[in-house]
């Protein structure tokens, strides 16, 4: 079977058993808090197994695109050297939201991978929980005696909790689990050691394929476990193991899933795979990291310094490197590949196929910069190695981290390139300064999240905030958390009118008013996963009561004001520019609205003016919105409505619609009723945020009265400093042109000047050992002046020592100057001398061996420098 079909398969056979087939949730996890990526098919149902939402459908399955790299599932620096790991995978699972448990779960496993993919039955070996005495938990009797059925006893195996016990974090939902493992070995090698002896031994051909999860109980904040009131079963199989099984592979790599582009990169490269080591890992790390790459950006992840972005631009490096070292590209070739990878998932997850040319281009773009780096670092490694000596030819342990913390340099590269050139590297040291980084990055990150307190019992939390901005609520439940040192407080309420910060748009703030007249400030509302959360200043005194949940309305109306216009901009975008244009982010406030799109050159001051005038046609039409709640996602689309990529949508959707030949979007934020009471939009901002992405920012309704007061105070001020010309422009202009000439005149007159003090201070001159010696006190009229002096000295004297201190934009200034032989003569260091002088004048500065620097603040201590100037030349004859 090729790849396709398999996975096919896998979904044709639980629709068979009632499973809903559902789409992959992006891979970019914007609604969970503590995740950046989806890490596993799971993450998407998160919210039902915690009881916050209520499933549709009992029973689901899927293929996930999941990505592990960072935190818990660090698997990065395995990937391309096993054969087994991979940055991007899919997740072949199937759910029961409280519905079947264990023995369906063990049954359709074992038939769907002996009786639809054929797979052996005697080289297949599952495990389960063996119990743990510590925490009071049996044996899983239930699951082993449910595999008797279909397994020779001898082949199941009692597990440890750390192999049969999931665990969803610190906190939540957990249970036991049964794994299916498969031995792919060779009839000598199984006949030599029995594939049970090397279960979760790390051997990369006896390879865990599939993981029953059972969930049955509740991991609470003390660390004690509670029985679920209704238990579920969540299972995941690593297509990319089921494959290299079903195709009876010896590795992830050599199956129909890889050898397309490990083939591409060979034919680009010159180089056949499977000739040496080296570049074979290289090619699997390419044909493995494009993927993550890719479909990252796609879901709307741009590389960046930070968080998601950062662990993004790791990664593409990380490739960028082994095709720089192992496979001899020089040039820029990641983006190559992503048509070829676009072309394969197209049926799968056509996301990337709609944007080939943006995410080429981002590639294109980091890969450029990284080369650069990767240059830049090189020279870094050499300029730190050209003072050893055959005694010291070890890099220190914090160079080494320089190299990977800065220039993003893996150790086993800056290994391999010390190795070339003789040298070592302080692995040690290295990994101290490691352990420093993780160790801050941890206390940074650490949360404590205290369980929730339950006051009612209500399972649905309504959101009635579309319609209403005051409603009658309960506390259904509060919590602690507790960051950084700060306390947080959250509540959950039955009903609420509060929008909880999501899709750009900043979450409500305001107040609850007890019946009693206690108040409660609001001071944000966010969501996670599904789930709205209120953090709040204190909790009332009586949790119990009823509240009047009162959003900020003006507040509110400016928030939906701003996110109504990028609607309007988002479409006058794509009649000015193009229908290429896409949103890639925004963030919408009370104050401004930042909206990103795909564009890859920059906006003329004409398209935007000419959005500008669409935009605010727009608004002086005051279209009324169009809202429809529960619409088909396929209906939506059909109607034309904008999805934007990496987010996740439902079977059925909410459409924002103003005028339906102009814009209709799918959206779940809040808006105005009618385009007028947006009021004006003004385009205050245009730049450049990222590779193939722009940036506008603008404000609109009081914003832009504010914005346009203000820039009509300042050409008020203006015209009353110009004398109220007639045309501000042009007596600017006049202005300018004006300074220019006298600048001209200045700078000149200067150069007169610096030429007389040169002709003066070289007639005084002092010959020591054939140096040419000039301490004096001199006045300047400029910085610029000072230096053009120095350098003019130097020219004029072979041999020079140039020490002088002065005015220079009446501000005092000291300047040391040596020509390059009396630096190595006297082995003089001018950045030093410059920093002990500058102290006379209250002052600091520094500079290069052969010149420096210093300005201060005390005047009077000029001569003091000059005095300590000629103190310093007498200890060093």
């Amino acid at each position: 079977m090729k790849a396709n079909e398999i996975r096919q398969a896998y979904l044709d056979f639980f629709q068979s058993k009632g499973h809903q087939i559902v789409p992959s949730a992006p891979i970019v996890n914007k609604d969970d808090p503590t995740l950046l990526f989806t890490n596993a098919g799971m993450n998407q149902f998160k919210d039902y197994f915690l009881g916050n939402q209520v499933s549709k459908y009992k029973r689901i399955a899927d293929t996930q695109k999941c990505l592990r790299v960072s935190g818990k599932h660090n698997d990065l620096e395995e990937v391309g050297i096993d054969t087994y790991h991979h940055t991007m995978f899919e997740m072949l699972g199937n759910w029961s939201i409280g519905d079947y448990f264990k023995e369906e779960a063990i049954a359709w496993s074992w038939e769907l991978l002996t009786e639809v993919y054929k797979l052996p039955k005697d080289r297949l070996y599952v495990s389960v929980f063996g119990g743990d005495p510590a925490e009071n938990l049996e044996k899983d009797m239930e699951a082993y005696n449910f595999w008797k059925k279909w397994i020779a006893e001898d082949r199941i195996i009692f597990g440890s909790k750390k192999d049969n016990f999931w665990e969803m974090g610190d906190q939540g939902p957990c249970g036991p689990c049964s794994e299916i493992h498969v031995d792919l070995r060779s009839a000598e090698e199984v006949a030599k050691v029995p594939g049970k002896d090397l279960v979760n031994e790390s051997d990369p051909l006896v390879v865990e394929i599939w993981n029953n999860v059972f969930i049955q109980y509740n991991r609470k904040a003390d660390g004690k476990l509670e029985e679920l009131p209704s238990k579920h079963v969540d299972t995941g199989m690593g297509f990319e193991r089921l494959v290299m099984a079903v195709q009876n592979k010896k590795s992830n790599y050599d199956t129909d899933v890889f050898q397309p582009m490990i083939s591409y990169i060979a034919a680009q490269s010159g180089i056949p795979y499977g000739q040496t080591e080296k570049t074979d890992i290289a090619m699997r790390v390419l044909s493995d990291h494009i993927r993550a790459i890719s479909f990252v950006i796609a879901d709307g992840q741009l590389p960046s310094n930070a968080k998601a972005g950062y662990v993004i631009r790791r990664i593409l490096r990380r490739a960028v490197r082994y095709a720089y070292t192992f496979l001899g590209f020089k040039e820029p070739f990641l983006n190559q590949l992503v048509p070829l990878l676009a072309e394969q998932f197209k049926g799968v997850f056509p996301e990337l196929q709609a944007q080939v040319g943006f995410v080429q281009k981002v590639i294109l773009e980091e890969e450029n910069s990284f080369l650069r780096t990767l240059d830049t670092g090189l020279k870094r490694i050499e300029q730190l190695t050209s003072n050893f000596t055959s005694a010291n030819k070890n890099i220190e342990g914090k160079v080494v981290f320089e190299l990977y913390d800065t220039f993003g340099f893996p150790v086993d590269l800056i290994s391999l390139i010390a190795r070339e050139n003789g040298y070592t590297i302080d692995e040690a040291g290295f990994e101290v300064e490691m352990n420093i980084q993780k160790e801050r990055s941890r206390k940074a990150a650490a949360t404590e999240v205290a369980d929730w307190v339950i006051v009612s019992d209500d399972d649905e939390v309504e959101f009635v905030g579309y319609d209403l901005l005051t409603a009658t609520s309960t506390i259904v439940k509060h919590r602690t958390v507790k960051l950084k040192g700060a306390e947080e407080l959250q509540v959950v309420l039955d009903t609420t009118p509060f929008y909880a910060e999501s899709g750009g748009q900043v979450g409500d703030t305001g107040y609850l008013t007890s019946v009693a007249g206690e108040k409660i400030k609001i001071k944000d509302t966010r969501k996670e996963n599904n789930l709205i959360i209120h953090i709040v200043d204190k909790l009332p005194k009586d949790l119990k009561a009823k509240f009047e949940a009162k959003v900020d309305v003006s507040r509110r109306q400016s928030i939906q004001a701003n996110h109504s216009a990028t609607h309007l901009l988002h479409a006058a975008l794509k009649k000015v520019l193009g229908e290429h244009v896409n949103q890639k982010g925004s963030l919408v406030n009370d104050n401004v609205l930042r909206f990103d799109f795909s564009h890859f050159s920059k906006v003329t001051d004409e398209e935007l003016l000419k959005v500008e005038e669409i935009v605010n046609e727009k608004i002086r039409e005051n279209i009324a919105l169009e809202e429809r709640s529960s619409v088909p996602i396929a209906e939506a689309k059909q109607l034309g409505a904008m999805a934007l990529f990496g987010e996740k949508y439902g079977e059925y959707v909410r459409m924002i619609t103003f005028d339906s030949s102009f814009s209709r979007e799918l959206c779940g934020g809040t808006h105005v009723r009618a385009t007028g009471e947006i009021g004006l939009v003004k385009v205050t901002a245009e730049s450049s945020v990222a590779a193939g992405v722009r940036r506008i920012e603008a404000v609109t309704g009081r914003g832009a009265e504010t914005y346009f007061r203000e820039s009509g105070a300042v050409m008020a001020k203006l015209s009353d400093l110009l004398k109220q010309p007639k045309d501000i422009a042009k007596s600017l202009e006049q202005l300018i042109n004006e300074k220019e000439a006298l600048l001209k005149r200045v700078q000149a007159l200067e150069s007169i000047q610096v030429g007389v003090v040169k002709t003066e201070l070289l007639a005084k001159a002092q010959i020591i050992d054939g140096v040419n010696v000039i301490i004096q006190r001199v006045d300047l009229p400029s910085a610029d002046a000072a230096r053009q002096l120095a350098y003019d000295l130097k020219q004029a004297s072979p041999s020079l020592y140039l020490v002088f201190a002065g005015l220079a934009d009446d501000k005092p200034q000291v300047t040391v100057m040596f020509s390059d032989d009396v630096v190595e003569k006297w082995q003089l260091d001018a950045g030093k001398l410059v920093r002990e002088l500058a102290k006379e004048i209250n002052g600091g500065g520094g500079g290069q061996k052969f010149y420096a620097t210093a300005g201060g603040k005390e005047a009077a201590g000029l001569d003091k420098v000059v005095a300590k100037a000629n103190e310093s030349l007498k200890q060093l004859n």
